[in-house]
């Protein structure tokens, strides 16, 4: 015998039927794009490695260290990467970057996931997103770069001193990302901690509020849970164009005044359209 469905039944399965013909974010489904998580043998043969400011004396080829290491305790392979070896110095521009698995448009937002753990302080490296093809990534090293994180406790030509704690871009400098309960900056990265990090990359025209991110910390002590730490940091340069490739930018320091080479590692590299504080990981 059939039965008539009832009026909430009926509601319930349209509910259920339009729920699967528009879906809520992330109510069904995990659609992170994978980047890179070395777990491959092959993974660095996708990255492209380029000393572009090799002052090294006596000159040493290719001195920037990229390599795939592994966590025997947790069974996980990582990026390691250091500008040169310890106790070399004037290798100024150590670029490692890839092409992304699919562009991020004028007018789109993304969510970038990357895990990442200082190997040691003292150092100085970047990373983030450019609009720019190999070829001119190569040519503009740090300006190549649109949303940027930074992680440096050197000394600036300006006398002032980075703490070690994770640094965004705002116009015509770095900040710190911010402890906004205790109202003040976050503190320094703790060697040897893995710490996790979403940012919120609004690619739309400046004149639609685009060009900026938003910055999400979850690790060590002081954030046990995830936590907003920024909004609205600033792209570097801003040139409303379609976000391309993931790049990672150390260095030395001059020869004249060297700051360490002590390496970053990163690891579980992830991308996803639209705002998503999910964890690709699990």
């Amino acid at each position: 015998m059939n039965k008539k469905l009832s009026y909430t039944d009926k509601i319930n399965l349209v509910t259920l039927l339009l729920a699967f013909i528009y879906p809520i974010p992330n109510a069904f489904a995990n659609n992170w794009i994978l980047i890179d998580n070395f777990e491959s043998q092959s993974s660095l043969s996708s990255w492209v490695k380029a000393d572009t400011k090799n002052d090294t004396s006596p000159k040493i080829p290719n001195p920037q260290i990229t390599k795939r290491s592994f966590e025997p305790d947790k069974d996980n392979y990582y990026l390691i990467k250091k500008p040169a070896a310890d106790g070399i110095i004037g290798n100024r521009k150590a670029l490692t970057y890839k092409s992304l698995p699919v562009p991020v448009n004028v007018g789109e937002t993304y969510t970038f996931y990357t895990r990442i753990n200082v190997e040691s302080f003292p150092n100085n490296h970047a990373f983030g997103i450019s609009n720019m093809s190999a070829e001119d990534i190569e040519k503009n090293d740090y300006n190549a770069f649109e949303p940027t994180l930074r992680v440096t406790d050197k000394k600036e030509s300006n006398g002032k001193v980075n703490t070690g704690a994770l640094m965004v871009k705002v116009v015509g400098d770095y900040a710190n990302i911010q402890n906004h309960a205790l109202q003040k900056d976050a503190n320094p990265l703790i060697p040897g901690s893995w710490y996790q990090i979403w940012y919120v990359v609004n690619n739309a025209n400046k004149s639609q509020g685009g060009q900026v991110y938003d910055v999400y910390f979850k690790g060590g002590d002081e954030f046990p849970i995830q936590t907003k730490v920024f909004s609205n940091a600033t792209f570097r340069m801003a040139r409303e164009l379609p976000l391309i490739a993931f790049l990672m930018n150390c260095n030395t320091g001059s020869k004249k005044a060297p700051y360490g080479n002590g390496g970053l590692k990163y690891d579980d590299l992830y991308m996803i359209k639209g705002v998503n504080l999910s964890d690709p990981t699990i």
